[in-house]
């Protein structure tokens, strides 16, 4: 086993400290804004359906285009920020969606929303797969699932932030949908802090920049004394893009792209249709909404649940767990007629989900190596966007289609989170309690620990 250098032993078996704090709060504010603007054009839907006749067709397509944009993102973003570094990445991704949310308040036709939430999806992309990858490489080891199950689980307040905002001033004012796109704005106001977070030290190491990474080191350990002239054990070459398919990553990349590709098209069958399947079910337009907003509520505790053990179990196997769960609850959503049933059981598969994503978030980053981290993050992350870009015509088709409709609908999503959950549990690899450094000390095929096998400790 290689032994990680000084700095990023330091590094990973840091005391939380103030610095770490900080960093949390920011990312945890970039979520707050990444969530609510997710899923602010499911929840103005109804509205604008009403104000400007869209059709379930026309809605099915603006949800499309949003995740084409965020596929791209993720991607393209990631490989910018393996290049360019996590802090300009984030601030950029930031600027973007909170620029589009503007484009996204002034067009009321469906080619031009589509257009808005696919630049709106570029930023919010990019976003994700930077985010998660910054706050695993600045993380002490011990601590990288939780810090993530945190972030996610602040800004999952976003959701019913937003869910219960379009409730008040659309239900009566249906025009007034537009203020919800300007509140997304709003996040030009992280920009300042964004841009005086700390790089990354392990990024800066991968570039071969040691003396700005030991200074990056002492803002989190500040008694950290070592030199300036180490790399990291998996320094070398620069990485290309194509490298995240080569032998030893190849499995790696590919398990990444299937789990987030399914894992996502569950999650987004059931969190962008409920408003629109529950109108159309026979709701009357204010009681849709307001199950649909008592539904997310559930989506703020169910990142903090995964908080107690996220660090202390498999990450592989609390991927599976939750993923059977979720799938049997979800079923349990769609045979539901009572409004009551219906809004426990939302509330579940919000709670349970939302604790799935915040494991995936941990887990994904692990996955690979510094130079491609951000890159590999945004290639299974923008994989589970490029799904839903035809997981939305595929619902709106089962919806419509003879004796499928309503229930049929949350067939599908569950079959999506059992095939996710299924290649986990089959082509997954442990990470829990190890080092980056340790993960990619060697290809990626001879490196997993096998079930049954002791988990290798990391070195601090």
């Amino acid at each position: 086993m290689t032994t990680p250098s000084p700095a990023l032993a330091a590094l990973s078996g840091a005391p939380i400290g103030r610095t770490h704090r900080r960093v949390l709060l920011i990312i945890s504010a970039m979520f707050l804004f990444d969530l609510a603007d997710l899923n602010t054009f499911a929840f103005a839907a109804p509205a604008i359906r009403a104000v400007h006749g869209f059709t379930v067709q026309d809605v099915a397509l603006v949800t499309a285009m949003s995740f084409a944009g965020m596929a791209v993102g993720a991607v393209l973003g990631g490989r910018a920020a393996d290049l360019l570094g996590r802090r300009l990445g984030m601030s950029a991704a930031v600027a973007v969606f909170s620029a589009a949310s503007l484009f996204n308040a002034v067009v009321s036709t469906p080619g031009p929303m589509a257009a808005a939430r696919a630049l709106t999806g570029f930023g919010l992309g990019a976003m994700t797969a930077i985010a998660i990858s910054y706050l695993s490489e600045v993380t002490p080891a011990t601590h990288r699932g939780r810090f993530q199950a945190v972030a996610l689980g602040v800004g999952l307040v976003g959701i019913p932030l937003v869910a219960f905002t379009a409730r008040g001033i659309t239900v009566s004012h249906p025009a007034a949908w537009r203020w919800l796109f300007v509140a997304g704005a709003l996040g030009f106001l992280l920009l300042p802090l964004v841009l005086r977070l700390p790089e990354s030290p392990r990024w800066l190491l991968s570039r071969g920049r040691a003396a700005e990474a030991a200074e990056m080191v002492r803002r989190f350990v500040p008694d950290f004394r070592g030199g300036t002239e180490e790399q990291p054990p998996e320094a070398g070459t620069e990485a290309r893009f194509r490298d995240l398919f080569a032998p030893g990553q190849r499995r790696n990349s590919f398990v990444m792209m299937v789990v987030w590709a399914f894992a996502l098209t569950g999650f987004y069958g059931f969190q962008s249709w409920v408003p629109t399947l529950l109108a159309d079910r026979g709701q009357d337009f204010a009681q849709s909404m307001t199950m649909s907003a008592i539904t997310t509520i559930g989506a703020v505790p169910g990142a903090f649940l995964a908080t107690p053990f996220i660090d202390r179990f498999s990450r592989k196997y609390l991927a599976v767990a939750l993923g059977l769960i979720v799938a049997a609850v979800g079923i349990g959503y769609g045979l539901s007629t009572g409004t009551g049933a219906v809004m426990v059981f939302g509330v579940l598969v919000a709670a349970l989900s939302q604790a799935y994503i915040a494991v995936l978030y941990s887990y994904t980053p692990e996955h690979f190596p510094t130079a491609l981290r951000t890159a590999g993050s945004g290639l299974g992350n923008g994989a589970g966007r490029a799904a839903n870009i035809v997981a939305p015509l595929v619902i709106a088709a089962v919806y419509t289609a003879p004796h499928l409709g309503y229930v049929g609908v949350f067939a599908f999503v569950a079959g999506a989170w059992l095939i996710a959950t299924l290649t986990v549990a089959f082509f997954g690899i442990d990470t829990r309690d190890r080092a980056l450094e340790e993960l990619h000390a060697r290809p990626a095929q001879e490196d997993p620990v096998r079930p049954g096998s002791p988990s290798r400790a990391a070195t601090h």
